[in-house]
């Protein structure tokens, strides 16, 4: 995990495809893509990343007055930091899945709980992701009163033109957005790369606690299967250049970890 007052733009922000821009942030990451059209971005951090967020996309010679949407994997409090402001600032468009909505406009919870997360805060790992959590906004997170569901077509008018694959178990509406004319999928939590609390790298699932529904969650990476894409963005951990199917095998084949 970087330390936060160490991020820099120059050193953590890589080009994975024409256009397409991966920032590897202190815990949680988010994606730059753009064409001829403008550009949007895909999920945005913690709360306490928007710095970040901003010096990511004025690194890249971009005014975030100009984000044409934010689009939102799933609505914890990871990947939604910078939501809020981005569209009481500069009227960013803020979507996500339908079945994401309430989560995203706050009249719905889904995140980790307390107890889940006091129950194992023994284990230094995870001591120390919770304090990072808590010191990057985790618990003071505003919610997005203005958010719309996306559709397929709203999608495809959007630089890069996403495609939205559902896979519910992370949260009801979590998603992938699939990038499909630069073979690029961003997968958000369905599945990481690498975690505060995980002792290995690789394509691999969240610790149970995370998911709303982990035997879903598993179950939904299903829908993935014949989805055609080569670099793999996560949510959390690098990004991974590997056919999506070989991700998926390596998860299966997987024992999961117990921190």
């Amino acid at each position: 995990m970087q330390q936060q007052t160490t991020w820099n733009p120059a050193t953590s922000l890589s080009v994975t495809a024409p256009g397409v821009y991966f920032a590897e942030g202190p815990a949680a990451n988010w994606i730059v893509v753009r064409d001829g059209t403008g550009f949007i971005l895909i999920d945005s951090g913690y709360p306490a990343d928007r710095h970040h967020v901003l010096a990511s996309l004025r690194h890249l010679g971009l005014d975030p007055a100009d984000t044409v949407a934010l689009l939102v994997t799933h609505g914890r409090v990871d990947h939604t930091g910078s939501a809020a402001y981005f569209a009481e600032e500069f009227g960013t468009p803020v979507l996500c899945a339908p079945e994401e909505l309430a989560h995203v406009r706050g009249t719905e919870k889904h995140q980790v709980s307390l107890a889940q997360v006091l129950g194992r805060a023994w284990r230094p790992r995870v001591m120390r992701w919770m304090l990072h959590a808590i010191k990057a906004g985790a618990l003071a997170a505003k919610p997005v009163s203005g958010a719309q569901a996306w559709d397929a077509a709203a999608l495809r008018a959007l630089p890069g033109r996403p495609e939205a694959v559902s896979l519910p178990g992370h949260t009801p509406g979590n998603a992938a957005l699939l990038l499909p004319g630069a073979g690029v999928i961003a997968v958000g939590d369905s599945f990481v790369t690498g975690h505060p609390i995980s002792r290995s790298g690789g394509p691999q699932m969240l610790h149970r606690m995370y998911h709303s529904d982990p035997a879903e969650a598993l179950a939904a990476l299903r829908k993935l299967e014949g989805v055609d894409a080569s670099v793999i963005l996560p949510g959390h951990g690098p990004a991974v250049r590997l056919p999506l199917g070989a991700a998926l095998a390596a998860i299966q084949g997987r024992v999961p970890e117990t921190p």
